[in-house]
Parts: C-alpha cells; structure tokens; sequence
C-alpha cells in the first residue's frame, strides 16, 4: 500500500495534538495540515492586475518553478490563492529588532521585520480552533528538506508507515517540505514549525494543529533570511 503524503500529514496532525497534549509547559502542538478547509475556491485575477496592484506577471513570477538543488519545485497555482496573500513590503511599526518574525493568526500573515517601518509580509495557513496559542519562541534549528519520523502512535494504527520508523527522507511527499524552521524556548524543542506547504488553497485559513505554513517559495525566502536564535512572536488570535 502506498502512503500518499496527505494521508501522513492527516495522521501526524492528530498524533501530534496527542502527543504535546501530555506533554504540561509545552507552548502548542505539533501541526500538520489536515486537508483543504471546505469554501476556498479558486479565486480570479481580474484582468492582469490583483486587487493589491501585482500584475499577473508578477506574481507567476514570484511563485514560479525553483530549481531547487535536491528537488525540482513547481509553481504555485496562484488562482488558488487570494492576491492579499502574496508577498509584499508593507508597513509595520513595532519596537522589535529587523529580523524578528511576527505571526499574527487572526489575520493569516507573517511578517519579517525590516527595520524603518516596513516589514516583509507573507500569507499563511494557521491552527485551526481549539489550536490557536500566542507566546514567544526562538528558531532553535533549521532544515532544507528535513527528514520527518512517524510517532509510534501513528504506527501502530497504520502498520504501512512502519518503514519510516527511523525517518522518511526529505522530498516533494515529505509533510514538512522544502524547508523548516523549528521554534524552541529555554532549549527544548516546543514541537511548533513554519513550515513550506504545497497547499495554496490552504493559505489564509486555519486549518493547522498549530504549525504555521507559508507557499514554499515564500519560506525559502523567509528560511535564507533567517539565522538561529531569531526572536519570534506569536500574537493572540
């Protein structure tokens, strides 16, 4: 039986709210996507210019195929996404250094602060209810096409994935994508991701155990600007 990566990504979502859910102090839950929220349709660009005033041309181009080293990556479909969520400078004024990352769920976006006002802003998918969470946090770690390991709850209710005890090697299946940035506080590993998602139709909704996913091409972009030990701010929703 082949185990198709949706189908590891709807397991892992539920093993991982079990597994933080015995686990006090933990800041959130590990989050995978639980499928495409019913209601998002494909919504059209009218003529060749988005409502935030991108051309057509320039969003298929900022969302166009990566020659990734490791694997090829296709682009986005971006009539699978609402223009408000493509990338874009915008202004935000805060305290906070450059480089800080500010998650705000209420609204789906993610922001990179640049300094002078302004901070690079992405489109995201969150937790869904019942898995919102706010809290200070850290980039503990970083992957390029990280290796992802089933928990021993997950395989005792689907034998088929046992082959993957000792980890499913990084690529286009693998439920944490081209790259990941892993969130720790005080040293331990809070079991929270962003993470790259290959589910346009997801972004701008809550559909997460908790994790927060950005287009792959936005994470690559946000994963080559961010060093460990970058501060990261997760707003009330």
């Amino acid at each position: 039986m082949i185990v198709t990566g949706k189908e590891i990504r709807d397991a892992e979502a539920l093993d991982g709210a079990v597994r933080a859910a015995r686990e006090p102090g933990i800041l959130h839950r590990r989050s995978f996507l639980l499928g495409a929220t019913a209601g998002i349709g494909a919504l059209a660009l009218g003529g060749c210019v988005t409502n935030d005033g991108m051309s057509l041309a320039e969003a298929e181009k900022l969302y166009g195929a990566v020659p990734d080293k490791r694997f090829p990556i296709p682009a986005v479909d971006i009539s699978q996404v609402d223009p408000k969520y493509f990338r874009r400078t915008v202004r935000y004024e805060t305290n906070e250094a450059p480089g800080t990352i500010i998650v705000d769920p209420s609204n789906f976006y993610v922001y990179r602060i640049e300094g002078e006002g302004n901070a690079t802003r992405y489109g995201a998918n969150v937790g869904r209810e019942g898995f919102l969470w706010s809290g200070e946090a850290y980039i503990g770690r970083k992957a390029e096409w990280p290796t992802w390991t089933p928990p021993k709850e997950m395989i005792k209710r689907q034998p088929e994935v046992a082959k993957y005890a000792r980890g499913m090697p990084g690529g286009p299946e693998n439920p944490l994508g081209a790259r990941t940035l892993y969130l720790y506080q005080n040293g331990v590993y809070t079991l929270y991701t962003l993470y790259s998602t290959s589910d346009p139709e997801s972004i701008g909704s809550g559909v997460t155990s908790g994790c927060t996913g950005l287009l792959t091409q936005d994470m690559i972009d946000l994963y080559d600007r961010t060093p460990v030990k970058t501060k990261v701010i997760v707003l009330p929703a």
